[in-house]
């Protein structure tokens, strides 16, 4: 009984552990491609193209040595094919999108805390599907996250924005982009499992912005630095967090993820304060902290469509 007591408690540890790591790199990848942005003048465009591309193709290959199944086979079915392409470029593209284009317009951690604003906007589209008043948690999850947003972007101040008013559009957009690119793909998810879709989102989604964006035309300055940069946020920030994040869904609950997932934004804001120097005062802090609570609140919501609903950050 004791042994068993104990596998279960490293389990657990493990799944926490993991989750962390994930959102941890999620949250320092932003703050990098914010480096890279203000730095060396890289373009979000041909970060989120090599980015898609790159993990794309690595966790297809992946996929397929994994063996469980041959990676062509989601082609087979019409319906399949649809839903993947429509994940691909409106939930994979335009959530990698959205989230870089606000940061290059204010700063990793603004962006990355508008960005956590999707789990209340899911909440609201859930009860308004099953056509049913919100509870009360819900209620005050999304008074939170109005009230978080009010405080990030004015700093209290009714007379004034303090970003600019495209940097909120594409913050708001990425929460919209985040918030679709949840729900849509999970009949698909629960067909052919994570890697592949996530795989062929990337691959896909990095094509399609290839036509308008190709990867071979370059902006910016390149240097050691930048390069090692680029790589952290492919390798470190995208496919390293990426299974981690799924590897803790195997130790601990999606409620329990999402919570701890929660450190993203709140890593994202300390490394862009300590490292890149963004001024961020107790009213955006205070900001940061309402959507957060959110999060942990609407990770209790006794709801089965949400509780399927596992959010993978940008």
């Amino acid at each position: 009984m004791y042994a068993q007591r104990m596998i279960i408690s490293s389990s657990r540890t493990k799944g926490i552990t993991m989750v962390l790591i994930g959102a941890v790199l999620w949250g320092i990848s932003g703050t990098v491609a914010q480096y890279l942005f203000q730095y060396y003048g890289f373009s979000p465009e041909w970060l989120v193209v090599v980015r898609l591309l790159v993990s794309g193709t690595i966790l297809l290959c992946l996929a397929s040595l994994k063996g469980n199944q041959k990676i062509w086979d989601i082609w087979k079915d019409k319906k399949d094919v649809s839903s993947l392409i429509l994940f691909s470029i409106f939930g994979m593209l335009a959530v990698q999108y959205t989230f870089f284009a606000a940061i290059k317009y204010s700063n990793a951690a603004t962006a990355t805390v508008l960005q956590y604003l999707a789990p209340a906007m899911i909440s609201c589209f859930i009860a308004i599907r099953a056509k049913r008043l919100p509870t009360i948690k819900e209620c005050i999850a999304v008074v939170l996250a109005l009230l978080g947003t009010f405080l990030l972007v004015t700093k209290g101040s009714m007379s004034s924005l303090s970003i600019s008013g495209i940097a909120l559009f594409w913050g708001l957009t990425s929460a919209v982009a985040l918030a679709y690119y949840t729900l849509q793909p999970l009949r698909l998810l629960a067909k052919w499992g994570s890697a592949l879709v996530i795989g062929w989102g990337m691959m896909i989604g990095g094509l399609s912005f290839s036509l308008f964006h190709p990867p071979w035309k370059f902006v910016g300055q390149w240097s050691f630095n930048a390069f090692l940069a680029v790589v952290f946020i492919i390798v470190f920030g995208t496919l390293i967090a990426f299974y981690c994040y799924l590897e803790s869904l195997k130790y601990i609950s999606a409620s329990e993820t999402s919570i701890l997932a929660s450190v993203e934004p709140l890593s994202a804001a300390f490394l862009s304060v300590v490292w890149l120097h963004v001024s961020f005062g107790q009213e955006e802090w205070l900001g940061t902290l309402c959507i957060i609570s959110t999060i942990i609140i609407l990770s209790f919501v006794k709801n089965k469509e949400g509780s399927k609903a596992n959010t993978l950050s940008a």
